[in-house]
């Protein structure tokens, strides 16, 4: 095979032949930190200079180049270099931005040579990668983000980290995922993500599973997806199948699928082992008093009884007999350690319920604790993912595999995905279920995989956004502003444009000078992306407005009717509440739209051969008033009001040809997942649910019945996520909202 070899320390690095070199899989990486430079041996000859090295690995797999387009881009990847003034690179960034706005990839549809040659002159300069991460460019940053993801950049810059370090020999923490795992041999790496089948994955199993499958890839490893059965009260075949459904909804697909109670036999003759050699004990201690104990470092009274009265307990535990249900197995690893893991946990317990895999032949049971440890060695997992509030049980999960010899298992930690508002106890959720405030585990409002995918997230945002957090140990509350704006940059390129008008107080305007027969013309679903495809447009001079929009215009206005051109507001005819009834506007083609100050949606009204499609837009509010339960809180006590509202209203006629799933935009009133027929009302209409765009969520409630527990002085606030005033005389920027950016007042006082 080809090689590309390179130092470590070559500055600035070549990211772009590295990259290619992994991405194409046409050369190995070589590090030689004696090298001078870069080299590339292919067919036998010898390649030196980074342009050439990607066009040779370009051209030998296949990748895709296109050089009347793609030149141009090599060309200003060089002068990146040359850059010295934050206004030049801010100028060129811009106008990158400017390119990618409505492209995925600087050329075609597919990573090109210029997509690697451009991105690794960016990741090279410091200082252009640095200005780029301040967030204003987000099209260039989302494109840069998407190739830095990748598992062969992700396999590159590990390499290296692992060439630096070897250099530098030290063994320093790795300061993000791509870093990668401590101890890791390519090709050798084994992950696991051990989910209990007892309810539907949510947002935060989502990262373990996501980062589970990532490492494994970078490695070019493999991931077991080993399902945690070890307690027949909870757990069932149905949830088995939900979790591998969810899973497939985050395209994180295991190379194989295990079960702990595969191994139950083992367990338990591993368990008979720690009694015989004296370091596990029964015990009948009650709970509260067993807790209490631990908490004070005060032994138990079965702690030294002989191995014979253990074994004969642990008999009994095994039959399920009434005796045997008042007793446990501890490990005897310590009294008073101050990990009060370490001192002595339960390992089994009795549980006479039928298991929904091995039905009656078990009573007994192995704890996580036990199991998770055991059986990861047993099935070779390399390193065990798992998230910081396991620390304290480390050291217990080590001394499982020392004290029975087995083979050791890496651990790697990483910070817990809470959100604020938000919750993930499953316990708390089924609460939300079985009083029926919710439809089920994949409705909108619930953070399970099945819920935020049916509310409209993707899974290319969930996967940056997962990535992006980096091995943080701080367990923080999220806000969800964040996420939802970086899927607001996955789906906004891409998402078709139509319209809605709202139903209730809709506003007939005639129109003069206009079609005396219904016209037709066909345009584009997204104006800047002609590959969305194509839709029908109806003109008619009798159409439909929305009354907020009516109620806006002045006599005599000249306003913009978009996709058609401007018209003059002729006539109004109001009702006794003050309510527009009826509108008469006269055409004005000959118009300027840059000149008029509102430009709004309309739709023609039905006819014969044209009918207007009726819909329900749904949007949703967080389900508790509390940034955060704690455990003891009464859910009942912090249960929003309303969470679900629902207006009616007409859309263009195109919206017939989506399929559930499908994600578009209502032009001027959001993006929206087209969740099917009448699935939440029941009334046979096409559903829409609002996706969040990701402006700073507030504090209370859409239904604005009540403030947050934690902030009772406060008036209550309207929307989940903050929405400006399209009409009034000022706009402000609430004092205590959460923003990533500081927005000053448009109008000063």
């Amino acid at each position: 095979m080809s090689t590309l070899t390179v130092s470590s320390k070559q500055t600035p690095f070549p990211y772009a032949a590295v990259a290619v070199a992994l991405y194409t899989e046409k050369a190995e990486l070589v590090f030689d930190e004696t090298a001078t430079g870069i080299t590339l041996q292919l067919n036998g000859s010898s390649i030196c200079e980074e342009d050439a090295i990607v066009h040779a690995l370009a051209k030998a797999h296949g990748l895709s180049e296109d050089s009347s387009k793609s030149s141009s881009f090599f060309a200003l990847a060089k002068s990146l270099s040359s850059l010295t003034t934050v206004p030049e690179i801010l100028a060129s960034l811009g106008s990158l931005d400017d390119h990618l706005t409505y492209r995925t990839f600087l050329v075609g549809h597919d990573v090109t040579t210029a997509d690697w040659m451009l991105w690794g002159a960016i990741k090279g300069n410091g200082r252009i990668s640095g200005l780029l991460k301040n967030n204003n460019h987000p099209h260039l940053l989302r494109w840069f983000s998407h190739l830095d993801s990748l598992d062969c950049v992700q396999t590159a810059l590990t390499s290296l980290a692992a060439a630096k370090a070897t250099k530098a020999r030290s063994t320093k923490t790795a300061a993000s995922f791509a870093l990668g795992l401590a101890n890791a041999e390519d090709g050798k790496v084994v992950t696991r993500f051990p989910p209990e089948p007892s309810g539907y994955l949510h947002i935060g199993h989502a990262k373990a599973a996501m980062l589970n499958q990532h490492f494994a890839k970078m490695y070019h490893g493999k991931l077991i997806i080993r399902f945690d059965d070890t307690n027949p009260s909870k757990e069932r075949t149905e949830f088995e199948d939900t979790i591998l459904e969810d899973l497939h909804l985050l395209d994180v697909r295991g190379d194989i699928v295990t079960h702990t109670s595969d191994h139950f036999q083992t367990l338990y003759d591993l368990a008979i082992e720690l009694i015989k050699s004296g370091q596990a004990y029964t015990d009948n201690t009650e709970q509260l008093q067993m807790r209490q104990e631990r908490m004070d470092g005060i032994a138990s009274a079965h702690r030294n009884d002989s191995v014979d009265a253990n074994l004969q307990h642990f008999t009994e535990m095994t039959a399920g007999s009434a005796e045997g249900l008042r007793w446990c197995l501890r490990a005897k690893i310590s009294i008073d350690n101050p990990n009060k893991a370490m001192r002595d946990p339960v390992i089994y317990r009795c549980n006479v319920l039928p298991h929904h895999r091995t039905g009656d032949k078990w009573k007994v049971y192995p704890t996580y604790d036990f199991a998770c440890p055991v059986v990861d060695s047993l099935e070779g997992v390399t390193h065990a993912l798992r998230t910081n509030e396991y620390r304290d049980r480390n050291p217990q999960y080590h001394w499982m595999t020392d004290a029975l010899g087995l083979r050791k298992v890496n651990i790697w930690d990483f910070s817990r995905l809470n959100f604020i508002y938000t919750l993930l106890s499953k316990r708390k959720l089924h609460w939300f279920v079985d009083q029926g405030a919710v439809r089920g585990w994949d409705d909108p409002r619930f953070p399970t995989v099945r819920g935020i995918r049916r509310r409209g997230m993707t899974v290319e945002a969930l996967s940056q956004f997962m990535l992006a957090q980096g091995p943080s140990q701080a367990v923080v509350s999220l806000e969800w502003d964040s996420i939802w704006a970086m899927n607001k940059k996955v789906i906004d390129p891409v998402a078709p444009r139509h319209w809605a008008i709202l139903a209730e107080k809709m506003v007939p305007v005639t129109i003069t000078k206009g079609p005396t027969s219904p016209e037709t013309k066909v345009l584009p679903k997204h104006k800047k992306n002609p590959d969305v495809g194509e839709k029908t447009t109806v003109y008619t001079s009798a159409i439909l407005v929305e009354q907020e929009d009516a109620l806006s215009f002045e006599d005599q206005e000249e306003i913009t009717l978009m996709d058609w051109g401007n018209a003059i507001v002729r006539s109004k005819t109001t009702n006794a509440a003050g309510d527009i009834t009826a509108l008469v506007m006269e055409l004005h083609l000959d118009g300027d739209f840059r000149k008029t100050k509102k430009k709004i949606t309309w739709l023609s009204q039905s006819t014969p051969a044209h009918t207007l499609t009726p819909v329900v837009l749904l949007d949703y509010d967080y389900l508790i008033t509390k940034k955060k339960l704690e455990e003891n809180d009464n859910v009942a006590d912090f249960v929003t009001p309303v969470t679900e509202f629902r207006q009616e209203a007409l859309a263009d006629a195109n919206v017939a040809d989506l399929v559930p799933g499908d994600i578009m935009q209502f032009e001027r009133k959001g993006y929206y997942v087209f969740d099917g027929m009448g699935r939440a009302g029941g009334d046979g209409k096409m559903e829409f649910i609002s996706i969040p765009d990701g402006r700073a969520a507030s504090l209370a409630s859409k239904a604005g019945a009540g403030t947050p527990a934690d902030k009772p002085n406060e008036p209550p606030i309207t929307k989940m996520y903050k929405v400006d005033r399209v009409y009034g005389e000022e706009i402000k920027a609430e004092a205590d909202a959460t923003k990533m950016y500081k927005v000053d007042n448009v109008y000063k006082s």
